[in-house]
């Protein structure tokens, strides 16, 4: 994708047939997303219902403090990491949150930050103001390499709940491994469901632990995978608004306007924020 949007610059005019395809293509996908995000609530909870179905709440209240510890380890990531990014760079973290929501809710369901790309892409231009030439290569490139939830949190909690529940505990030297494991593999993560699984197995491995235990948290994949791929994508689009205030490839004025909605009905960046 990335090798034929360059051949379309390099071609200019010559290609603009296909150009106007593409981002009629692109407005259809985000409408689909549109329709998605109207029906959430129910898929989420049917998601929820169908997994105490099959293994009974008795058997995962165990597991509820897992499911805290990295739904808040992720939230914290978020609030603090995130938020303080934004500041010491001179901007908002209220604003760009309430910018990025629609592209974080379609990650939250989803579970890809692939499926989540469009979304979160008109996030980026339409609410937050990115310039969109830009944010078509920075946020497809951050859903192949940045995923802090998935290949750096989660992996890092894992190894540290199984040493625990094995009765085995880590020394220095394997919290080390496991945290060089963990920040090496976040930019090695592909961005679909149940990658963070075979992460998780790597830093494992590496830490010395035994590898069974993994099926013990993969019933509850599901619903952890939900809060790690928000956490990816919330990154990904945290990068392209920094390095764009930076290059002056940002408009402040749409990301001080910080609409919540895709911009579907304006048909240019900016108009989203002018009708919320």
């Amino acid at each position: 994708a990335m090798l034929l949007g360059f051949a379309m610059v390099k071609l200019g005019e010559r290609v603009a047939g296909a150009r106007k395809l593409a981002g009629e293509a692109s407005e259809v996908m985000i409408q689909v997303t549109r329709f998605v995000l109207e029906v959430t609530p129910i898929g989420t909870f049917g998601l929820i219902a169908a997994l105490v179905g099959a293994y009974g709440f008795e058997k995962l209240l165990p597991l509820l403090s897992f499911v805290g510890a990295l739904y808040l380890a992720c939230a914290l990531h978020i609030v603090v990491v995130y938020s303080g990014l934004l500041l010491v760079h001179g901007l908002n973290p209220i604003k760009f949150f309430r910018g990025a929501a629609a592209g974080m809710q379609v990650a939250f369901v989803s579970s890809s930050s692939f499926a989540a790309m469009p979304a979160s892409l008109r996030s980026v231009t339409h609410n937050l103001g990115v310039d969109k030439d830009y944010a078509s290569f920075a946020v497809p490139l951050g859903a192949s390499i940045k995923m802090d939830g998935c290949g750096a949190i989660y992996p890092a909690l894992c190894a540290v709940f199984i040493s625990q529940y094995t009765g085995q505990p880590l020394s220095a030297d394997q919290y080390f491994i496991v945290m060089i494991a963990s920040v090496l593999g976040s930019f090695g993560t592909a961005g679909v469901p149940g990658t963070a699984v075979i992460m998780a197995t790597v830093v494992l491995s590496a830490a010395g632990l035994p590898l069974e235990t993994i099926g013990y948290l993969y019933a509850i994949d599901r619903v952890l995978d939900m809060m790690r791929t928000m956490t990816n994508v919330t990154g990904q689009m945290l990068v392209p608004v920094l390095v764009a205030k930076e290059t002056g490839l940002l408009d402040r004025a749409v990301y001080e306007a910080a609409p919540t909605n895709l911009g579907i009905e304006e048909g240019e960046p900016g108009a989203a924020g002018k009708a919320t």
